[in-house]
């Protein structure tokens, strides 16, 4: 890791690099990030302590929800930081909860100082149902420090104030997740009845159904695979089995968890950043937390000293680069504050749900977690391709450069009942790539890491994703084009996509049915700056006539500018078309017109050769199809 380029602006405890060679990060610095930020977000808490304001523009739901979100999210990292202690609260955290919590829940819904707002269904006033869940998770794992000795009417108001959570419709997905939590945390404390036992037993039913394997869930009907999978739909209810000691749902429920590991440890680059993809990414860190529950509850496959390598990579890899401000508060954004990456739900405190990865502090201070040397994580042991079938993704990683690459041919956050809409087109889940070293590009730029048809100067989009198979180093998926502007779609249109990678290296390959005469392909690569230590290459192997490069003036999440290769051609009758692609930090990689070559094609498949005289075929057109087949020479395929 490199040397602290933003410090934080707290007090940070010397690093360890006996015991952490790769961070220096121990439990010290948890703990030390945990009360810089609170006591940061303190500051901005209204004289009751019920809201914490924090500055900045509101979500759409309102200031009120967003000084409430403040208040719970921060009491998250309060409650793991206290219980995570046995109770040894030196800063007199709870003190400020508990009384927030009276002030708070003393009028719900009045316009005053410091009342709450009232839980109510999703599309209505729906936010504080997710902060009901940080509430409630909160007074879980510290009531023996503040629930029990809160006066009897107080807990009357915030018990009412909570099933608020239980008797109004969540949004169609982890939502549901949220009156589970509240209804655990009621019945811990004497409080269940057959309100919370339907909320519990509803929850835990959904997340049977989505279920996809792999470890890896749905977030609701459809195929939204994200972070959301390890900082929500496994975190609630494993964490609620191991609090409640419910050995039957933790057999269960752990395993998922231990499989999703083994393929998520790799989501972490050589930098300690996770993969930039899929929505909420200002939480940040949390993407960690998962990791860190595995290692808690001993469902993970990745050993004490990997899983804290991971997670403390990834705190100081955002501490490192910005995403704390000079007041000591987490901005809207990825290092820095960066609008592209926000969505309209999040508001100046949403940030603080990056809290959850101090789930790690539940693990004592004699815990492996913290006392086991620090081991390297799964990118710096060797080069990687992990094909992830449940959800249809392809990870793609490099030791040399510590770059991981997601190659997406599943995850769309497409719901089933909703219609296909180029308007909708989302960079966070729409493109075919994404990684730890490389954002999308901006709406209104050049799209990075997209394949489109543009049918009368009118380039469509990817909305939509149809798994079509996976192996073990490569992934194929359909999708149906569509268009911002004139028809949203053309009849009999259609484009199937395969990426193989190997090494560096990624072979992308489509085929495209139906297009309409006069049409034009085009493919793009990846976004980087034109002097950065990270560089995107585009190669045409087949099918393509041009080539060049267009600047992306609003940049991305890592640079400011950035330019992105592309490659164009028309299209005429069914095509096919093959690119190789690299995102490297290495120096002097070999060229890409030595990497791989074309050695025949037909308008339904396509043959590679590898410079070790290996092949690569990919056959479009089959009953079960693609198929990828490989007929590796004496290098080792990841050599």
């Amino acid at each position: 890791m490199s040397r602290h380029t933003t410090p934080a602006p707290w007090q940070v405890p010397p690093l360890d690099h006996h015991l952490s060679p790769h961070t220096g990060y121990t439990r010290a610095h948890w703990e030390a990030a945990a009360d810089g930020l609170l006591h940061a977000a303190w500051r901005w808490s209204t004289p009751g302590g019920a809201l914490l304001d924090l500055p900045g523009r509101p979500s759409v739901s309102g200031v009120r929800s967003d000084g409430l979100e403040g208040y719970a999210r921060t009491f998250l990292a309060a409650a793991f930081r206290v219980a995570g202690a046995g109770g040894d609260d030196p800063h007199g955290w709870l003190d400020r909860y508990a009384r927030g919590l009276a002030a708070g829940t003393a009028a719900p819904g009045r316009h005053d100082t410091e009342s709450w707002p009232l839980v109510l269904d999703h599309h209505i006033q729906g936010q504080p149902m997710v902060e009901s869940a940080s509430v409630a998770l909160g007074l879980r794992l510290t009531r023996p420090w503040l629930w029990d000795h809160l006066d009897e009417p107080v807990r009357d108001r915030a018990e009412a104030w909570l099933r608020g959570a239980l008797r109004h419709v969540p949004a169609p997905n982890n939502w549901y997740l949220f009156p589970y939590t509240v209804a655990a945390f009621l019945e811990s404390v004497g409080r269940g009845d057959e309100e919370t036992r339907w909320a519990r037993e509803r929850a835990l039913e959904l997340l049977e159904g989505w279920y996809v394997g792999d470890g890896w869930y749905s977030d609701g009907d459809g195929r939204a695979f994200d972070h959301y999978n390890g900082w929500a739909l496994h975190l609630y209810p494993v964490l609620e089995a191991q609090l409640a000691g419910d050995k039957a749902l933790l057999d269960r429920l752990g395993p998922r968890l231990g499989a999703h590991l083994a393929g998520y440890g790799h989501l972490f680059g050589g930098d300690g950043a996770p993969v930039h993809f899929g929505r909420s990414l200002a939480y940040r860190f949390a993407a960690g937390a998962s990791v860190a529950l595995g290692a808690i509850t001993g469902h993970t496959p990745l050993t004490p000293g990997a899983s804290r390598r991971l997670i403390s990579g990834a705190l100081r890899h955002f501490l490192d680069r910005g995403a704390v401000d000079g007041d000591g508060l987490l901005t809207l954004g990825w290092h820095g504050p960066h609008e592209p990456t926000v969505q309209r739900y999040s508001g100046p405190a949403s940030p603080y749900w990056a809290s959850k990865a101090f789930v790690a502090l539940l693990a004592p201070a004699d815990h492996a977690l913290w006392t086991a040397t620090e081991e390297r994580a799964p990118v710096e042991t060797a080069d990687h391709v992990l094909a992830l079938p449940g959800p249809g993704l392809l990870v793609q990683s490099t030791r040399a450069d510590g770059i991981v690459r997601l190659h997406n041919h599943g995850s769309d956050d497409v719901r089933p009942h909703e219609g296909e809409s180029a308007g909708q087109h989302d960079p966070l889940y729409g493109h075919q790539a994404y990684s730890t070293h490389t954002g999308p590009t901006a709406p209104g730029n050049i799209p990075d890491n997209h394949f489109a048809v543009e049918v009368a100067g009118v380039p469509s989009v990817r909305r939509r994703i149809h798994p079509l198979g996976s192996g073990p180093d490569w992934a194929a998926s359909w999708h149906r084009p569509v268009f911002t502007e004139g028809p949203p779609m053309v009849p009999g249109l259609r484009v199937e996509s395969v990426t193989v990678a190997r090494g560096r290296y990624e072979l992308r390959v489509h085929r495209v049915t139906g297009a309409p005469p006069g049409a034009r392909a085009t493919q793009t690569g990846w976004a980087t700056p034109a002097d950065g230590p990270v560089r995107g290459h585009l190669h045409a192997l087949h099918g393509w006539t041009a080539r060049d490069e267009i600047r992306a003036p609003r940049g991305t999440a890592y640079a400011r500018s950035v330019h992105v290769p592309r490659l164009t051609a028309e299209v005429t009758g069914p095509a096919l078309f093959a690119a190789l692609a690299t995102l490297t930090g290495e120096p002097g990689p070999t060229p890409l017109p030595e990497a791989v070559r074309v050695v025949g094609a037909t308008p339904d498949s396509i043959e590679f050769q590898w410079p070790d005289g290996s092949v690569t075929r990919v056959q479009f057109n089959l009953a079960e199809y693609p198929l990828v087949s490989n007929s590796w020479g004496p290098v080792s395929r990841h050599g």
